[in-house]
């Protein structure tokens, strides 16, 4: 088994431990999703009636019932047969195809049909990916001229895993003040750390560390054009982490996560 097999048996052993976790604690949404995520997704995918989508690593289905909920068709894909089989229990849309997919096999997405879809999403799940590149060069295939991939991760140059977050009290002319900060001791190279996404999970998960040069690179490789991008912090009053140091307010200046939109060169045809 190759390095890369190995790291991606390993995620997908710790996602199926963590699924249950996960569902409970994402349910339909949390600050992180509805503040940072969900707003920028919907503006850049643009989901509209009638549309074919498809989600990858779906997950518990969140992203994927909001999706149906703007009156597109659904096909959501995922890696661990226990959450599919959680989201599949989760209220709302009935009609959303779920399959289990490994997102790095991509022979079994292109038998979701070529040229099929006019958009997809990837949210929160490239940094959970050994290997990027079978995923990219399929979604490129999937889509139709025109089509429209969406993605979203952990910002790698602010919030990667060996990212540090601080905060320094001073007394500024005779007032305490509290300067929040991040500091970044590697980038350029890829690694691998396992960590958690959420505190209390059952079991740590590795995180996928890549440049912007390489998150990217595959998806130019295989045609694909950028063409939009938001990167999101949380706004100054909206305060409600339970750590000192949470993302949640404190960072207004320094984003958190990064959402990019890439084309597939040529114009929409009627379906």
């Amino acid at each position: 088994m190759s390095q890369i097999e190995n790291e991606n048996t390993q995620a997908k052993s710790a996602w199926e431990r963590n699924a249950a976790f996960w569902d409970e604690r994402m349910g339909e949404g949390n600050d992180f999703f509805d503040i940072l995520l969900w707003p920028a997704v919907e503006k850049l995918l643009r989901p509209a009636p009638g549309e074919r989508l498809l989600d990858i690593a779906c997950g518990n289905g969140l992203t994927s019932r909001r999706l149906a909920n703007a009156k597109t068709s659904v096909t959501a894909v995922d890696g661990s047969a226990t959450m599919i089989a959680l989201a599949h229990k989760r209220p709302g849309p009935s009609d959303i195809d779920y399959r289990v997919i490994d997102a790095t096999d991509r022979a079994a997405l292109l038998g979701l049909g070529v040229g099929a879809f006019d958009g997809a999403l990837c949210n929160m799940a490239l940094m959970d990916i050994a290997d990027i590149d079978p995923l990219m060069n399929a979604v490129a295939a999937l889509l139709r001229p025109g089509g429209r991939f969406v993605f979203s991760v952990l910002h790698p140059c602010f919030n990667n895993p060996a990212t540090v977050q601080m905060g320094e009290l001073e007394d500024r002319n005779g007032a305490l003040v509290t300067t929040y900060s991040v500091k970044i001791a590697r980038y350029v190279t890829p690694f691998t750390q396992v960590g958690l996404a959420m505190h209390g999970q059952p079991v740590p998960h590795p995180c996928f560390h890549r440049p912007l040069s390489l998150l990217l690179a595959p998806a130019l490789a295989a045609g694909m054009v950028l063409d939009g991008i938001e990167e999101r912090a949380f706004p100054p009053e909206k305060v409600t982490g339970t750590s000192p140091l949470s993302w949640n307010g404190h960072f207004s200046e320094i984003p958190a996560t990064l959402i990019v939109r890439l084309l597939r060169p040529g114009v929409m045809q009627a379906a």
